[in-house]
């Protein structure tokens, strides 16, 4: 292909008329003013899409616009061009055809980074257009640092030979950045948030060191290096999260923070002695991301109405229920941000403090000095709050502090390990609180669960299993009612799972006069009859089919959600 010609974006918009010449002219200023792209002060301004400006750049060139969401990369030609060129000079390789390399640029008129990759390349070249931040998403996504992982891994073990560790040594060296182990641990930091992993766990086998990666729910296998340098690696995350090094004995728990491609990630480890070394386990937390807002949680209208009118009130518990990583933090955090005002004295006890929020005082539960969640709650009570979060209902003592306090005038928000929204309050009352305790201080309860996406670049109509089949029809469910179900091929975009990303789906009990009467009953099994009536078509599994029926998520990932609500 012909070297492209040099093309005036500003000229070529306005005369396809995408543009005025006024939003030109105030662009140019702009742009002149901040040193920004061209094309960037005109997207950042909303007078033009990334897409507009390709698609116009590749009728002029008369070149092919090319989607990279739903397109396949092949991950061996695209790393024929390095990451750093990729990156400085927004290109990606698609495909290798007719002799020549296809290479797509969000900004195909600039001939320096056209010279340079086709010196680097050593090919011929046929360019396409692509938008630069589906570009960069996919840079991230396709350079992962796994085979860096490998060879630092295998750096390290030849570093330490067949020698023990020197423990001394290495807390001695703690600050050398360019220590095997550190490095190790800063490209898996970075290839973690490159594919949106959630959890990190280390852990060592008997001659092998298994590191697994959690993304959207599911453990992935990311590289296994020789099982000698779990000490080393296991020392230096001890030194950086400040634990006993010393200490390989017991299970210790802390936090640290890293930067990971110019963010802030707090990370929570926790240490376990196995029988072939300490394994451990990360939480990331990007605080960078922000906290979620209400209306991005994903709860259907009416239910965000009736949910935003009960954590306004000035008195009485809300409850979020769930298994571990259902993400009832993040629903309980966007509410409190909501209600957030300088009006409102926020007080939040948790362990571990997952999310920072300005304006409240968060305080952190340390068992070790008897610093327990009882004892913050009645602390807390002293420093007249309105609203208190609790992280979790792990007691009877904190359950009746909690509801006394939402008795006599304070909002109380927590957690609580449990099925759906009706066993929510049985477990209370197994707990030792009274029923009419329960029944008067509750406000209602939200059950979620975390659903898989389908990923919507691999997307395609599905035919159900004998098993999936069987178990549409036990739920009364048929082909002509589920409609079309989809699943995911599997691609690069989502890594070959067929999944990418995650949706919440909800059930939400209110505490209606109707339901507090049936709550205080003694027989529990008016209480299963009036709350079955009132959740009728509006329980977990029926928001989970809802999802599949729109071709969201799979009848596998429903199958899931209902194994977990009928355990």
């Amino acid at each position: 292909m012909a070297r492209p010609e040099k093309i005036r974006l500003g000229d070529l918009l306005e005369q396809q008329k995408l543009i005025s010449n006024e939003q030109l002219l105030f662009a140019l200023s702009q742009q002149k003013s901040s040193g920004r792209k061209l094309g960037r002060v005109l997207v950042d301004n909303g007078f033009v899409t990334e897409d507009q400006i390709s698609e116009a750049l590749a009728k002029q060139l008369n070149i092919p616009f090319i989607n990279l969401k739903y397109y396949n990369v092949n991950l061996e030609i695209v790393r024929r061009l390095p990451e750093n060129q990729a990156r400085r000079f927004r290109a990606i390789v698609l495909e290798d055809r007719n002799g020549a390399l296809l290479v797509g640029m969000s900004d195909p008129t600039d001939l320096f980074a056209y010279d340079e990759i086709s010196r680097q390349l050593k090919r011929d070249i046929d360019l396409a257009v692509v938008t630069e931040g589906q570009l960069l998403e996919t840079v991230d996504r396709v350079y992962r640092r796994t085979e860096e992982i490998s060879g630092l891994a295998r750096e390290l073990s030849e570093d330490l030979g067949d020698s023990y560790v020197d423990f001394g040594a290495m807390s001695d060296n703690v600050g050398l950045e360019e220590a095997p182990v550190v490095k190790l641990l800063q490209s898996m930091f970075d290839d973690a948030s490159q594919v949106r992993a959630s959890d990190i766990h280390i852990e060592p086998q008997e001659t092998r060191l298994h590191v697994r990666f959690r993304i959207d729910g599911s453990l992935h296998l990311q590289t296994e290096a020789d099982s000698k340098i779990a000490s080393a690696v296991a020392l230096r995350l001890k030194l950086m999260a400040g634990l006993d090094i010393s200490e390989k004995r017991i299970p210790q728990d802390g936090r640290f923070s890293v930067r990971v491609r110019d963010q802030s990630v707090d990370v929570r480890i926790s240490t376990l002695p196995s029988q072939y070394g300490e394994s451990i386990a990360m939480r990331l937390l990007n605080q960078s991301t922000g906290i979620l807002t209400m209306d991005k949680l994903g709860m259907p209208p009416e239910m965000l109405k009736r949910y935003r009118e009960v954590i306004s009130r000035s008195s009485g518990m809300v409850l979020v229920t769930g298994p571990t990583g259902s993400g009832k933090t993040t629903t309980l955090y966007a509410g409190l941000a909501e209600i957030n005002t300088i009006d409102q004295k926020i007080i939040t006890v948790e362990d571990p403090v997952e999310y920072r929020l300005p304006g409240i005082i968060q305080v952190q539960v340390n068992e070790k000095i008897d610093f327990s969640f009882s004892r913050v709650l009645r602390a807390a009570m002293r420093q007249d709050p309105d609203v208190i979060l609790v992280g979790e209902m792990r007691d009877a003592e904190t359950a009746q502090i909690g509801l006394r306090a939402a008795m006599t005038g304070h909002l109380v928000m927590s957690t609580l390990h449990t099925r759906d929204t009706a066993s929510t309050l049985f477990r209370l009352v197994d707990m030792g609180v009274p029923k009419f305790m329960v029944a008067s201080s509750v406000q209602a309860v939200l059950a979620q669960r975390l659903v898989r996406r389908v990923c919507e670049s691999c997307v395609e109509a599905h035919t159900p299993t004998v098993q999936e089949t069987e178990w549409l029809d036990n739920e009364g469910l048929n082909s002509s009612t589920w409609g079309t179900l989809m699943h995911g091929r599997g691609c690069s975009h989502c890594n070959g799972s067929g999944y990418f990303g995650r949706l919440a789906v909800y059930e939400m009990l209110e505490m209606t006069q109707a339901i507090a009467d049936a709550a205080a009953h003694k027989e529990s099994s008016h209480f299963m009859e009036v709350t079955r009536e009132h959740l009728k078509g509006k329980t977990l599994l029926d928001a989970a089919l809802k999802q599949m029926k729109a071709g969201v998520t799979t009848v596998t990932e429903v199958m899931r959600i209902t194994n977990q609500v009928e355990e």
